[in-house]
């Protein structure tokens, strides 16, 4: 569970500095120039008995250690994982670009991968990815974070969504139907206080990290999503947090906090412990990480995350994978990003071990159906979006960013600044 908890911290600690170390480090590369593998790679890569070399994030070490021990039982090529601490992982891939030393294969949060797509990190893969023949099933958020210029260069490795979860002991004592789903915002926020209602000692209606803007943007974007609604421009360079339906999750999120049903020291959970509370089953609802739902001891619903009036969606976050630019082995390493891919890994390796899929005409597997709620986390994978934009770290995710100021000028504070302070974000995006 740790890892989990400690992603969003350790990512605004670490993301501004990390990023303009990398950015020096690749002043002498190629910057927004991309190689492309080669075209006359097999459909399904090439398993010539060759070493090929994975690097990975530690909160991904329990999905990779699995994945690559199951492609290494079953093919004559073998893949040497070496799994990084989080807070070394941008500083080591820096480095090791600079130098020409990247691995063959390595997975990026995703939403690094913009930027160091645009770097010149990974190869053009666009070929092998159009010739898969359910590409239209592969998850399209990660899908769009590796494009550049209509060129593809990531496959998802492993998805992170974020989901409406509940207590449903809780909601039962509250009065609620344990089995219903918030369907609006507005159903949201009243579930929140019918717990809160309960006074009971240590528990609270809902819960989230005021002070951290990636635990926000994973759990209120989705919000603004399923409302119909963006959240960036087309292009990544402004933002549109400014909207209706952005101003009404903000609303909702000052009426919940002013109510007193936000659990006490959420104004200044930095992301360490943002997950606590609902874990120890003191938190009746609130959006939370769909791969610690295994992890719970007591009953929990889950749903997408509803918009203003109805629908849902989810951020899909987690890491993507491509080939690097310094591979000479790019046929093997695509004959593992096609397994990846298939049914095998997703269904085989992922849903056994009860993770989401990257494919949604994989949803309802045979370990999936087992629990109503992973088919529930599948689909709704498909209906959520990754938002792409270069500086996302440095106007969401940094430790005083814009992003965070408009939050808390608009919930803590209750000021009427949020169009100023959305135009902070985009003078950020656009630099």
């Amino acid at each position: 569970m740790t890892r989990i908890r400690h992603r969003f911290a350790l990512r605004a600690a670490t993301a501004v500095v990390a990023i303009g170390a990398l950015a020096g480090t690749l002043a002498g590369c190629a910057a927004g120039s991309t190689p492309s593998a080669p075209a006359d790679i097999p459909a399904a890569g090439t398993d010539d008995g060759s070493t090929l070399t994975l690097w990975t994030r530690a909160p991904l070490e329990r999905q990779a250690k699995l994945l690559v021990e199951a492609y290494n039982a079953s093919h004559q090529n073998k893949v040497d994982l070496t799994v990084v601490p989080n807070d070394d992982y941008v500083a080591k891939v820096g480095a090791a670009a600079g130098s020409g030393g990247l691995p063959d294969l390595f997975a990026a949060d995703i939403v690094y991968v913009p930027n160091w797509v645009q770097q010149g990190l990974f190869q053009d893969i666009t070929a092998q990815v159009d010739g898969l023949s359910y590409k239209s099933s592969i998850n399209k958020g990660h899908l769009s974070a590796g494009t550049m210029d209509g060129k593809e260069h990531v496959l998802p490795f492993v998805l992170d969504l974020s989901m409406l979860m509940w207590n449903k002991e809780l909601f039962k004592e509250a009065g609620l139907d344990p089995e219903k789903a918030p369907e609006t915002l507005a159903e949201f926020a009243a579930a929140a206080k019918a717990v809160q209602g309960l006074n009971k000692p240590g528990v609270s209606g809902t819960s989230t990290g005021l002070n951290c803007g990636g635990c926000l943007v994973f759990t209120w974007f989705p919000s603004v999503w399923a409302s119909g609604q963006q959240v960036l421009s087309d292009d990544g360079k402004s933002s549109l947090l400014a909207g209706d339906a952005a101003k009404d999750v903000y609303a909702t999120w000052k009426d919940l906090y002013s109510s007193g049903a936000v659990a006490p020291g959420s104004a200044d959970e930095t992301g360490a412990t943002w997950v606590a509370g609902f874990q120890e089953g003191k938190v009746g609802v609130m959006p939370f990480p769909a791969t610690l739902l295994s992890g719970l001891s007591f009953d929990a619903g889950v749903a997408g995350i509803p918009g203003v009036k109805g629908g849902a969606s989810t951020f899909v976050g987690g890491d993507g994978i491509g080939v690097s630019k310094d591979s000479k082995k790019a046929a093997q390493a695509w004959n593992f990003l096609s397994w990846l891919m298939s049914e095998d890994a997703q269904v085989g390796v992922l849903a056994k071990d009860g993770n989401a899929v990257s494919r949604s005409d994989l949803a309802e597997n045979q370990y999936a159906s087992k629990d109503p709620r992973l088919v529930t986390i599948n689909k709704v994978a498909g209906q959520g979006e990754t938002p792409v934009a270069l500086n996302f770290q440095q106007a969401f995710n940094a430790p005083g960013s814009p992003w965070l100021s408009l939050v808390r000028n608009a919930v803590i504070q209750g000021t009427s600044s949020v169009d100023a302070d959305n135009d902070a974000i985009t003078s950020v995006l656009g630099q």
